[in-house]
Protein backbone atom coordinates (compact mmCIF):
# COMPACT_ATOMS: atom_id res chain seq x y z
CA UNK A 1 0.00 0.00 0.00
CA UNK A 2 1.43 3.32 -1.17
CA UNK A 3 1.11 5.94 1.36
CA UNK A 4 1.02 9.56 0.13
CA UNK A 5 2.82 11.97 1.98
CA UNK A 6 0.83 15.37 2.61
CA UNK A 7 3.23 17.35 3.52
CA UNK A 8 5.97 16.62 1.07
CA UNK A 9 3.01 17.15 -1.66
CA UNK A 10 2.63 20.79 -0.26
CA UNK A 11 6.55 21.50 0.24
CA UNK A 12 6.58 20.39 -3.72
CA UNK A 13 3.62 22.44 -4.87
CA UNK A 14 4.96 25.42 -2.89
CA UNK A 15 8.76 25.22 -4.43
CA UNK A 16 6.76 25.11 -7.74
CA UNK A 17 5.07 28.34 -7.15
CA UNK A 18 8.19 29.57 -6.22
CA UNK A 19 10.24 29.50 -9.08
CA UNK A 20 7.01 31.77 -10.68
CA UNK A 21 7.93 34.69 -8.48
CA UNK A 22 9.46 37.37 -10.72
CA UNK A 23 10.85 40.97 -8.77
CA UNK A 24 10.10 44.41 -9.60
CA UNK A 25 13.53 44.81 -10.46
CA UNK A 26 13.26 41.99 -13.08
CA UNK A 27 10.50 42.94 -14.85
CA UNK A 28 10.90 44.62 -18.38
CA UNK A 29 8.56 45.54 -21.45
CA UNK A 30 7.75 42.79 -23.20
CA UNK A 31 8.18 44.02 -27.19
CA UNK A 32 7.93 41.35 -28.67
CA UNK A 33 3.96 40.62 -30.10
CA UNK A 34 2.40 37.18 -29.39
CA UNK A 35 0.37 37.29 -32.47
CA UNK A 36 -1.43 34.84 -34.73
CA UNK A 37 -3.88 37.34 -37.04
CA UNK A 38 -1.88 40.64 -36.15
CA UNK A 39 -4.69 43.10 -34.12
CA UNK A 40 -6.98 40.03 -33.70
CA UNK A 41 -6.09 36.87 -32.37
CA UNK A 42 -3.26 35.54 -30.75
CA UNK A 43 -1.03 32.55 -29.94
CA UNK A 44 -2.25 29.81 -27.53
CA UNK A 45 -5.12 31.73 -26.21
CA UNK A 46 -8.93 31.71 -26.02
CA UNK A 47 -11.71 33.13 -28.38
CA UNK A 48 -15.05 33.21 -29.10
CA UNK A 49 -16.57 34.71 -32.80
CA UNK A 50 -20.27 34.69 -32.37
CA UNK A 51 -23.24 35.85 -34.32
CA UNK A 52 -26.58 35.08 -35.14
CA UNK A 53 -27.77 32.33 -36.67
CA UNK A 54 -27.34 32.38 -40.86
CA UNK A 55 -25.22 35.53 -40.27
CA UNK A 56 -22.44 33.89 -41.87
CA UNK A 57 -20.22 33.37 -39.26
CA UNK A 58 -19.45 29.97 -40.20
CA UNK A 59 -18.06 31.37 -43.57
CA UNK A 60 -15.89 34.11 -41.83
CA UNK A 61 -14.32 31.46 -39.27
CA UNK A 62 -13.55 29.33 -42.12
CA UNK A 63 -12.17 32.43 -44.18
CA UNK A 64 -9.80 33.22 -40.92
CA UNK A 65 -9.01 29.50 -39.93
CA UNK A 66 -7.98 28.96 -43.71
CA UNK A 67 -5.42 31.65 -43.97
CA UNK A 68 -4.06 30.68 -40.56
CA UNK A 69 -3.18 27.57 -42.06
CA UNK A 70 -1.90 28.71 -45.67
CA UNK A 71 0.28 31.34 -43.25
CA UNK A 72 -1.11 34.00 -45.65
CA UNK A 73 -2.07 37.84 -44.97
CA UNK A 74 -6.32 37.96 -43.76
CA UNK A 75 -7.06 41.31 -44.51
CA UNK A 76 -3.72 42.67 -45.37
CA UNK A 77 -3.00 41.60 -41.66
CA UNK A 78 0.63 39.88 -40.33
CA UNK A 79 -0.76 36.19 -40.20
CA UNK A 80 1.55 33.98 -38.17
CA UNK A 81 0.51 30.59 -39.15
CA UNK A 82 0.34 27.04 -38.48
CA UNK A 83 -1.89 24.13 -38.61
CA UNK A 84 -5.43 24.09 -38.16
CA UNK A 85 -7.97 21.53 -36.77
CA UNK A 86 -11.83 21.94 -37.35
CA UNK A 87 -13.93 20.86 -34.74
CA UNK A 88 -17.55 20.79 -36.84
CA UNK A 89 -20.24 19.56 -34.53
CA UNK A 90 -22.47 20.94 -37.42
CA UNK A 91 -20.54 18.96 -39.90
CA UNK A 92 -22.06 17.05 -42.58
CA UNK A 93 -21.98 18.37 -46.32
CA UNK A 94 -22.43 21.85 -45.80
CA UNK A 95 -19.06 22.36 -44.50
CA UNK A 96 -17.65 19.52 -46.66
CA UNK A 97 -18.74 22.06 -49.25
CA UNK A 98 -17.96 25.23 -47.87
CA UNK A 99 -13.96 24.21 -47.99
CA UNK A 100 -14.39 23.12 -51.65
CA UNK A 101 -15.57 26.51 -52.51
CA UNK A 102 -12.33 27.74 -50.74
CA UNK A 103 -10.49 25.40 -52.28
CA UNK A 104 -11.32 26.33 -55.72
CA UNK A 105 -11.89 29.56 -55.31
CA UNK A 106 -8.26 30.18 -53.71
CA UNK A 107 -6.05 27.27 -55.36
CA UNK A 108 -3.16 28.42 -53.27
CA UNK A 109 -4.71 27.23 -50.11
CA UNK A 110 -5.51 23.78 -51.05
CA UNK A 111 -2.48 22.61 -49.33
CA UNK A 112 -2.46 24.06 -46.22
CA UNK A 113 -2.36 21.79 -43.81
CA UNK A 114 -5.68 21.68 -42.10
CA UNK A 115 -7.63 19.26 -41.14
CA UNK A 116 -11.29 18.60 -40.71
CA UNK A 117 -13.18 16.64 -37.71
CA UNK A 118 -16.79 16.47 -38.28
CA UNK A 119 -18.10 15.08 -35.25
CA UNK A 120 -20.10 16.63 -32.11
CA UNK A 121 -18.32 16.64 -28.87
CA UNK A 122 -18.91 16.62 -25.06
CA UNK A 123 -16.93 19.23 -23.80
CA UNK A 124 -18.61 19.29 -20.70
CA UNK A 125 -17.12 16.42 -19.66
CA UNK A 126 -13.29 16.24 -19.52
CA UNK A 127 -13.03 13.04 -22.04
CA UNK A 128 -13.45 14.17 -25.27
CA UNK A 129 -10.75 17.01 -24.54
CA UNK A 130 -8.33 14.61 -23.60
CA UNK A 131 -9.01 12.63 -26.71
CA UNK A 132 -8.65 15.74 -29.06
CA UNK A 133 -4.99 16.16 -27.28
CA UNK A 134 -4.28 12.45 -28.51
CA UNK A 135 -5.28 12.39 -31.68
CA UNK A 136 -4.34 15.96 -32.86
CA UNK A 137 -3.24 15.46 -36.28
CA UNK A 138 -0.39 17.81 -36.20
CA UNK A 139 2.40 17.92 -33.54
CA UNK A 140 2.46 22.14 -33.34
CA UNK A 141 -1.33 23.36 -34.35
CA UNK A 142 -1.58 26.79 -34.83
CA UNK A 143 -5.67 27.27 -33.89
CA UNK A 144 -8.53 24.78 -32.66
CA UNK A 145 -11.76 25.46 -33.68
CA UNK A 146 -15.11 24.35 -31.79
CA UNK A 147 -18.00 25.09 -33.90
CA UNK A 148 -20.23 25.14 -32.01
CA UNK A 149 -20.47 25.67 -28.78
CA UNK A 150 -23.63 24.22 -28.31
CA UNK A 151 -22.85 21.38 -29.98
CA UNK A 152 -19.91 20.78 -27.67
CA UNK A 153 -21.88 21.35 -24.31
CA UNK A 154 -23.27 17.63 -24.03
CA UNK A 155 -24.97 17.55 -21.02
CA UNK A 156 -23.71 20.67 -20.22
CA UNK A 157 -26.13 23.79 -19.77
CA UNK A 158 -24.24 27.14 -21.11
CA UNK A 159 -26.38 29.61 -19.02
CA UNK A 160 -24.87 28.18 -15.72
CA UNK A 161 -21.83 29.37 -14.64
CA UNK A 162 -20.57 26.12 -13.36
CA UNK A 163 -21.13 24.71 -16.86
CA UNK A 164 -19.37 26.98 -18.26
CA UNK A 165 -16.61 27.32 -16.50
CA UNK A 166 -15.93 23.07 -17.33
CA UNK A 167 -16.62 23.80 -20.89
CA UNK A 168 -13.73 26.60 -20.54
CA UNK A 169 -11.80 24.21 -18.46
CA UNK A 170 -12.17 22.01 -21.18
CA UNK A 171 -11.04 24.33 -23.82
CA UNK A 172 -7.72 25.31 -21.70
CA UNK A 173 -6.83 21.71 -21.54
CA UNK A 174 -7.03 22.14 -25.22
CA UNK A 175 -5.29 24.96 -25.23
CA UNK A 176 -1.97 23.91 -22.55
CA UNK A 177 -1.62 20.83 -24.02
CA UNK A 178 -1.17 21.38 -27.73
CA UNK A 179 -0.17 25.25 -27.62
CA UNK A 180 -3.41 26.07 -29.99
CA UNK A 181 -5.16 28.56 -30.25
CA UNK A 182 -8.97 27.40 -29.08
CA UNK A 183 -11.32 29.61 -30.97
CA UNK A 184 -15.38 28.89 -30.13
CA UNK A 185 -18.08 29.50 -32.42
CA UNK A 186 -20.89 30.72 -30.71
CA UNK A 187 -24.41 31.98 -31.05
CA UNK A 188 -26.37 35.32 -29.71
CA UNK A 189 -29.56 35.23 -28.31
CA UNK A 190 -32.58 37.24 -29.47
CA UNK A 191 -31.17 40.78 -29.14
CA UNK A 192 -28.13 40.62 -31.01
CA UNK A 193 -27.01 44.00 -29.55
CA UNK A 194 -26.26 41.80 -25.96
CA UNK A 195 -23.67 39.86 -27.00
CA UNK A 196 -23.39 36.11 -27.07
CA UNK A 197 -25.77 33.94 -25.53
CA UNK A 198 -25.37 32.10 -22.41
CA UNK A 199 -23.60 32.37 -18.82
CA UNK A 200 -20.64 35.81 -18.44
CA UNK A 201 -18.78 32.98 -17.15
CA UNK A 202 -17.95 32.48 -21.20
CA UNK A 203 -17.14 35.95 -22.04
CA UNK A 204 -15.37 36.78 -19.01
CA UNK A 205 -12.41 33.67 -19.84
CA UNK A 206 -11.71 34.74 -23.63
CA UNK A 207 -9.11 36.93 -24.65
CA UNK A 208 -10.39 37.87 -27.93
CA UNK A 209 -14.08 38.20 -28.68
CA UNK A 210 -15.52 38.89 -32.37
CA UNK A 211 -19.04 39.53 -33.75
CA UNK A 212 -20.13 39.15 -36.47
CA UNK A 213 -23.59 40.71 -37.93
CA UNK A 214 -26.52 40.19 -40.16
CA UNK A 215 -25.12 43.11 -41.97
CA UNK A 216 -21.63 41.71 -42.99
CA UNK A 217 -19.67 43.44 -40.07
CA UNK A 218 -16.57 41.42 -38.15
CA UNK A 219 -15.84 43.40 -34.98
CA UNK A 220 -13.57 43.02 -32.17
CA UNK A 221 -15.51 42.95 -29.05
CA UNK A 222 -12.80 42.12 -26.68
CA UNK A 223 -9.02 42.32 -26.66
CA UNK A 224 -7.38 41.39 -23.18
CA UNK A 225 -4.16 43.62 -23.57
CA UNK A 226 -4.95 45.98 -26.56
CA UNK A 227 -7.38 48.68 -28.16
CA UNK A 228 -9.88 46.74 -30.46
CA UNK A 229 -9.12 47.12 -34.47
CA UNK A 230 -11.35 48.98 -36.91
CA UNK A 231 -14.47 47.06 -37.83
CA UNK A 232 -13.98 45.26 -40.85
CA UNK A 233 -17.03 44.26 -43.76
CA UNK A 234 -17.59 41.20 -45.79
CA UNK A 235 -19.70 39.75 -48.33
CA UNK A 236 -20.43 36.24 -49.48
CA UNK A 237 -19.84 35.11 -53.15
CA UNK A 238 -21.68 32.33 -54.62
CA UNK A 239 -18.80 29.84 -56.13
CA UNK A 240 -20.22 26.49 -58.46
CA UNK A 241 -18.91 23.54 -57.41
CA UNK A 242 -20.52 21.17 -59.89
CA UNK A 243 -23.83 19.89 -60.36
CA UNK A 244 -26.06 17.06 -58.78
CA UNK A 245 -27.41 13.69 -59.75
CA UNK A 246 -30.22 16.02 -61.91
CA UNK A 247 -28.00 17.87 -63.32
CA UNK A 248 -28.99 20.77 -61.14
CA UNK A 249 -25.69 23.18 -60.05
CA UNK A 250 -24.04 22.85 -56.60
CA UNK A 251 -23.14 25.98 -54.86
CA UNK A 252 -21.27 27.02 -51.72
CA UNK A 253 -19.67 30.47 -51.09
CA UNK A 254 -16.85 32.13 -49.98
CA UNK A 255 -16.24 35.51 -48.26
CA UNK A 256 -15.20 38.72 -49.75
CA UNK A 257 -14.09 42.10 -48.77
CA UNK A 258 -16.90 44.44 -48.75
CA UNK A 259 -16.92 48.71 -48.62
CA UNK A 260 -18.81 49.77 -45.09
CA UNK A 261 -22.21 50.76 -46.19
CA UNK A 262 -23.48 53.87 -46.38
CA UNK A 263 -25.08 55.08 -43.59
CA UNK A 264 -28.80 56.18 -45.12
CA UNK A 265 -30.03 58.98 -43.23
CA UNK A 266 -33.29 58.57 -40.89
CA UNK A 267 -36.93 60.65 -41.94
CA UNK A 268 -37.49 63.10 -38.99
CA UNK A 269 -40.18 62.93 -37.22
CA UNK A 270 -42.43 64.61 -34.84
CA UNK A 271 -41.07 68.50 -33.06
CA UNK A 272 -37.88 67.48 -34.98
CA UNK A 273 -39.71 67.21 -38.45
CA UNK A 274 -41.53 70.49 -37.61
CA UNK A 275 -38.77 72.63 -36.85
CA UNK A 276 -37.46 72.06 -40.35
CA UNK A 277 -40.05 72.65 -41.98
CA UNK A 278 -39.78 75.86 -39.98
CA UNK A 279 -36.69 76.64 -40.97
CA UNK A 280 -37.26 75.69 -44.81
CA UNK A 281 -40.27 78.62 -44.77
CA UNK A 282 -37.78 80.73 -43.20
CA UNK A 283 -35.60 80.45 -46.18
CA UNK A 284 -37.98 81.01 -48.33
CA UNK A 285 -39.18 83.75 -46.86
CA UNK A 286 -36.41 85.66 -45.78
CA UNK A 287 -33.25 83.64 -46.74
CA UNK A 288 -30.00 85.51 -47.92
CA UNK A 289 -26.15 84.77 -49.43
CA UNK A 290 -23.69 85.20 -47.05
CA UNK A 291 -20.16 86.50 -47.89
CA UNK A 292 -17.05 84.34 -45.72
CA UNK A 293 -15.50 81.10 -45.74
CA UNK A 294 -17.78 79.88 -42.75
CA UNK A 295 -20.71 80.66 -44.98
CA UNK A 296 -22.24 78.17 -47.48
CA UNK A 297 -21.61 78.93 -50.93
CA UNK A 298 -24.89 76.97 -52.70
CA UNK A 299 -27.43 77.69 -50.15
CA UNK A 300 -29.31 80.56 -48.56
CA UNK A 301 -28.94 81.31 -44.52
CA UNK A 302 -31.35 82.84 -42.35
CA UNK A 303 -30.92 84.70 -39.04
CA UNK A 304 -31.60 82.44 -35.90
CA UNK A 305 -34.26 84.59 -34.72
CA UNK A 306 -36.09 84.26 -37.86
CA UNK A 307 -36.28 80.58 -37.42
CA UNK A 308 -37.30 80.52 -33.94
CA UNK A 309 -40.20 83.13 -34.58
CA UNK A 310 -41.31 80.23 -37.77
CA UNK A 311 -41.05 78.09 -35.04
CA UNK A 312 -43.70 79.36 -33.25
CA UNK A 313 -45.84 80.03 -35.47
CA UNK A 314 -45.53 76.13 -36.29
CA UNK A 315 -46.69 75.49 -33.18
CA UNK A 316 -43.64 74.14 -32.23
CA UNK A 317 -44.22 74.24 -28.19
CA UNK A 318 -47.67 72.39 -29.04
CA UNK A 319 -48.54 74.72 -25.23
CA UNK A 320 -52.17 76.00 -24.71
CA UNK A 321 -50.71 78.18 -21.78
CA UNK A 322 -52.68 81.81 -22.12
CA UNK A 323 -49.69 83.46 -19.77
CA UNK A 324 -47.64 85.49 -22.08
CA UNK A 325 -44.15 84.60 -20.15
CA UNK A 326 -44.88 80.86 -19.80
CA UNK A 327 -45.62 80.73 -23.26
CA UNK A 328 -42.56 82.09 -24.34
CA UNK A 329 -40.46 80.07 -21.77
CA UNK A 330 -42.14 76.99 -23.42
CA UNK A 331 -41.14 78.08 -27.12
CA UNK A 332 -37.93 79.27 -26.24
CA UNK A 333 -37.52 75.78 -24.72
CA UNK A 334 -38.72 73.59 -27.80
CA UNK A 335 -36.63 75.68 -29.53
CA UNK A 336 -33.76 74.95 -28.15
CA UNK A 337 -33.70 71.46 -27.92
CA UNK A 338 -35.08 71.22 -31.67
CA UNK A 339 -32.30 72.98 -32.48
CA UNK A 340 -29.63 71.16 -30.44
CA UNK A 341 -31.39 67.54 -31.63
CA UNK A 342 -30.87 68.51 -35.42
CA UNK A 343 -27.73 69.80 -35.46
CA UNK A 344 -26.50 66.28 -33.34
CA UNK A 345 -27.96 64.85 -36.47
CA UNK A 346 -26.22 67.21 -38.87
CA UNK A 347 -29.50 68.20 -40.61
CA UNK A 348 -28.70 71.95 -39.75
CA UNK A 349 -25.18 74.02 -39.54
CA UNK A 350 -25.04 77.34 -37.61
CA UNK A 351 -22.10 79.93 -37.64
CA UNK A 352 -22.59 83.07 -35.39
CA UNK A 353 -26.15 84.23 -35.58
CA UNK A 354 -27.19 82.02 -39.18
CA UNK A 355 -28.20 78.97 -39.39
CA UNK A 356 -28.90 76.85 -42.68
CA UNK A 357 -29.83 73.31 -43.66
CA UNK A 358 -26.89 70.85 -44.97
CA UNK A 359 -28.40 69.52 -47.47
CA UNK A 360 -31.31 70.89 -50.04
CA UNK A 361 -35.42 69.81 -49.49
Amino acid sequence: MTVINMGDMRRSRASEIENRLVSLGAIEAVLTSNYMVKGWLDRNCLSMLYGPSNAGKTFVALDIAMHIAAGQPWRELRVNGGPVLYIAAEGGAGIRNRLAAIKRDKPDMSTAPFTLLPVGLDLHGQGDALAVCEIMPDADPALVVIDTLARSMGTGDENTAKDAAMFVRNCDLIREATGAHVMVIHHTGKDEDRGARGSSALRAAVDNEIQVTADGEILSRKQRDQEPPEPLHFKLRSVVLGVDEDGDPVTSAVVDEAEPPKKEAKPLKGRDEVALQALQDALRDHGEKRTGNLYPTNRKVVHLHQWRDACAKHGLASTSDEDPKKKADAERKAFTRAKDRLMDLDAVRIFGDYVWRVQDD
